[in-house]
């Protein structure tokens, strides 16, 4: 049995599972209400019957762990060997997660540093690997924290959807209430800022709106290295099509990653969302 740091996050890193598993990172589930059933993220429900159910209009939502599941979480990864944790989480203004790590944290076995990224999805996942990196490479808590944080700082992520009334209805889009009303009727770009879903422009085409999300990614990435991460909720060619793209336009790239959201992103967004994340290295 080794020593380490170990690193939790939650689902909606939305990070392959051979990647966690060979980063030694642990996931704990968020939950979907559908109806009148509870379904944990990435295993019990899949984007497929969300998507179909947002189209149907079933009440959806989603709900954080509950302190208990994280602290058996902390107690599992302890058992393994770790000798501290680093539990990396989506920002604490979109859910709250953060805050039922911090009651867990204070159960666990093993000191555990409980992190507030600001991030959701991949700029989530960019942080946990991180940490994980420098947890691999005999880091203490306190530098995989450090890198974890720095990563944070270095990312930017930027989302097209629909429509703003799944985030309406989930109460998730803080100041993008302003663009609520007439603004409905365009296609609107909006950016992670401080923790929050903040409008960012409003597009009056589709094809327009993904064209200049795409120019908005290429201008953040600029000359310089980095991670990009391409989202989509049932809209894979869409998704596809403009990682082709960003690869032609952005010419530091290192790692490039397509994916499909979980349904806990997915429940507030709905279909047709594009997310692209920037992340230094």
């Amino acid at each position: 049995m080794s020593r380490h740091v170990a690193i939790v996050t939650d689902s909606t890193a939305y990070l392959p599972t051979r990647t966690m598993e060979r980063h030694g990172i642990t996931a704990v589930p968020l939950t979907v209400v559908l109806g009148d059933r509870a379904l944990e993220e990435g295993t019990e429900i899949s984007t497929r019957a969300l998507a179909q159910a947002l189209q149907k209009r079933r009440p959806v939502t989603t709900s954080r762990p509950g302190p208990a599941v994280f602290e058996e979480t902390y107690r599992k990864v302890a058992e393994s060997g770790a000798t501290g944790i680093v539990s990396l989480h989506l920002s604490a203004e979109l859910s709250g997660t953060y805050d039922a790590a911090v009651v867990a944290a204070r159960q666990a076995p093993v000191p555990v540093r409980v992190v507030d990224t600001g991030m959701i999805a991949m700029a989530l996942g960019f942080c946990a690997l991180a940490a994980a990196e420098a947890a691999q490479s005999g880091g203490t808590v306190d530098e995989a924290v450090a890198a974890a944080e720095k990563k944070a700082a270095g990312t930017s992520a930027y989302f097209y959807v629909d429509t703003l009334d799944y985030l309406r209805r989930g109460g998730r889009i803080g100041a993008a209430q302003a663009l609520l009303g007439s603004a409905l009727a365009v296609k609107p770009l909006l950016q992670l800022a401080d923790g929050r879903i903040e409008p960012l422009e409003k597009v009056r085409t589709a094809s327009k709106a993904i064209a200049r999300l795409e120019e908005i990614a290429a201008d953040r990435a600029g000359s310089a290295q980095v991670d990009v991460a391409v989202h989509h909720l049932a809209a894979p060619d869409r998704a596809s099509a403009l990682a082709d793209r960003l690869r032609t336009r952005v010419s530091g790239l290192a790692d490039l990653h397509v994916s499909e959201v979980g349904a806990v992103i997915g429940a507030h967004t709905g279909p047709g969302l594009l997310g692209v994340v920037v992340s230094l290295r």
